[in-house]
């Protein structure tokens, strides 16, 4: 039994980089691969055509949780566009199945005036290591601890105006433990069969991205 408050296993030797299937731990980040600028005269992945230069950038609002900035950007044709971009420091989730059951929260989101099913998680805080984020997370919302933490997929939830990322994991050799979420937060939790959660995806009441895709990712 992991003791309360631990974080997933640590695993030793040098860090690849990160992809779904890998362990990854406390103290373990993960390099996340991006689409960077390539070299100069390079096109190895043909998209050359559709990158897009910026010129300038502007800082419109800084927030707790995200900033917002306007972008000049020349394109491949040699045009301008404006885009508006916002800035997030992403966040982490956690996949927790249990005797063919998954975890669920349920708690009420103001931005879209109703109450969502989800899987437990938060937001990075600065330079954290996304899976510290995710043990952070289920322990908070649940009171669930996990061995480990297996990454099973990255989700950029709307790439055409953030690059908000959602890293979302696989909770591995279970402890319950007492929650203590946020000051502030209140959810409820609910441990719901794989083919219902399942089915509830298919009939449009789950709509929250990272939830779906660790539905459809264990209930195969």
């Amino acid at each position: 039994m992991a003791a309360e408050g631990a974080s997933p296993r640590r695993v030793a030797g040098e860090l690849p980089v990160a992809a779904p299937g890998d362990v990854v731990t406390a103290g373990e980040r993960p390099t996340v691969v991006s689409g960077g600028a390539a070299p100069a005269g390079a096109d190895r992945d043909g998209t050359a055509r559709l990158r897009e230069r910026v010129v300038s950038r502007t800082s419109q609002w800084q927030g707790n949780i995200f900033s917002v900035e306007t972008l000049d950007v020349e394109l491949s044709d040699g045009s301008h566009g404006y885009r508006e971009v916002v800035r997030h420091h992403g966040g982490a989730a956690v996949c927790a199945v249990r005797d063919g059951r998954i975890c669920l929260v349920r708690q009420y989101r103001v931005a879209l005036g109703c109450a969502t099913l989800e899987i437990p998680a938060g937001k990075i805080e600065g330079d954290e290591d996304p899976a510290v984020c995710a043990a952070r997370e289920l322990g908070e919302e649940t009171g669930l601890v996990a061995r480990e933490l297996t990454l099973l997929a990255r989700s950029n939830g709307s790439p055409g105006f953030t690059d908000e990322m959602t890293h979302i994991y696989l909770a591995h050799g279970l402890s319950r433990h007492e929650a203590h979420p946020d000051e502030g937060e209140f959810v409820d939790v609910a441990w719901m069969p794989l083919a219902d959660a399942l089915g509830e995806v298919r009939r449009g009441a789950i709509t929250d991205a990272k939830t779906i895709i660790a539905i459809l990712s264990v209930a195969g």
